[in-house]
């Protein structure tokens, strides 16, 4: 279906009201408003924490009693339930707006449809799809987890032109740019977990922090650590903020990191590893929207072995390692090009004088 030039417009300004949450909006999707009437922009607004208002609401509260007989675009169906925050479904119907139109309808089975129902049900026309591809591109995480109930997960690696990560001896400080360090906050700023293994911490005592994006929330740090070798002091501990996953321990160690705040969770697999479908299902319990993985070459592997990662974030420095150096990936030997992962490029671009490129696994 065919939308007006119009409709895009505005549609394109609620989304880019709906980017303001990138950071802090989950559990919540990130959502934008703009209402409009005879042409020109009376209220707009955008959701940007949980428990505050919603965009829908934001929006009517600037444009006011000019609000009757204009047109409400919101990048997600209005909520038609009662959660921490009244419907605003019924806001819009109150404030006597005449048409509604809408990016995606919303995927939490709480509202599905109902939110619209309720919008035509009072008279209200609306309209659906007005920028959808883009409005999902947004929530991706929010959208997996209410249909699939599982965080979408981004695996992060760093590596020479020729796919090397760390010299022969474990050296990798530092392959990419100061540019590409940098550019890898602001994923870790928009995830709600970011997940590595114990040999990352052991090797490099990783904070796993978001310092280069202005934030006032920090995600989940998740450390898989089968053995509980994690050190006391580790730095990614030291705020408390953080998740051990573990498969076997001793007690002692567990009730220390407990009074540290600490969260752990026993996972182990057959095989007295982490179990990564345990792992998924705490985090998406927590609740998880997106998650990033940075870790080495055989949490790496497992993660696709297990078909965990949605969407994989290549940084490529114009640098040789050669052959001895470590590769990106532990990955059983493939005989058969059938066998092999195919990928989709969704975006390349330069990042100071490294690659950025973001891909997609094919099915």
């Amino acid at each position: 279906m065919r939308h007006s030039a119009q409709d895009i417009e505005w549609m394109t300004r609620a989304l880019r009201l709906a980017a303001q949450g990138l950071y802090t909006t989950t559990p919540n999707p990130r959502v934008g408003c703009v209402i409009v009437k005879q042409g020109k922009v009376i209220g707009e607004g955008a959701h940007l924490k949980a428990g505050e208002p919603h965009a829908e609401v934001h929006a009517l509260r600037a444009a006011g009693e000019q609000a009757r007989g204009a047109t409400a675009y919101v990048t997600l169906e209005p909520c038609s339930h009662f959660g921490r925050t009244p419907p605003c479904a019924d806001a819009l119907v109150n404030a006597g707006v005449s048409r509604v139109v809408i990016a995606m309808q919303d995927p939490n089975p709480l509202v599905a449809g109902n939110g619209i129902t309720r919008l035509q049900s009072q008279g209200i026309a609306v309209t659906v799809g007005v920028c959808e591809a883009q409005a999902k591109a947004l929530n991706p995480g929010f959208i997996l987890r209410m249909t699939q109930q599982r965080p979408y997960v981004r695996l992060k690696v760093a590596a020479s032109l020729d796919g090397r990560t760390a010299l022969a001896n474990g050296v990798s400080q530092w392959i990419t740019s100061p540019e590409a360090r940098k550019d890898v906050h602001h994923w870790r700023a928009q995830s709600c977990a970011v997940i590595t293994g114990i040999a990352t911490i052991l090797k490099d005592n990783a904070s796993l922090t978001v310092r280069e994006v202005n934030t006032p929330r920090q995600p989940l740090r998740v450390i898989l650590d089968s053995q509980l070798r994690i050190p006391i002091d580790a730095k990614v501990l030291q705020d408390g903020h953080a998740l051990v996953a573990y498969a076997q321990g001793d007690a002692a160690k567990l009730e220390i990191l407990q009074v540290m705040g600490v969260r752990t969770l026993h996972a182990p697999n057959a095989q007295g590893q982490i179990d990564l479908g345990a792992v998924m299902q705490a985090l998406t319990a927590w609740p998880c929207n997106e998650v990033l993985v940075e870790a080495g070459a055989t949490l790496n592997g497992a993660f696709l072995q297990h078909g965990c990662v949605d969407e994989l974030l290549f940084y490529y420095a114009p640098k040789l390692m050669g052959h001895p150096a470590q590769g990106m990936f532990a990955m059983p030997e493939w005989t058969q090009m059938s066998e092999v992962q195919s990928l989709e490029i969704i975006d390349l671009r330069m990042v100071g004088q490294d690659i950025r490129l973001q891909a997609k696994l094919i099915p």
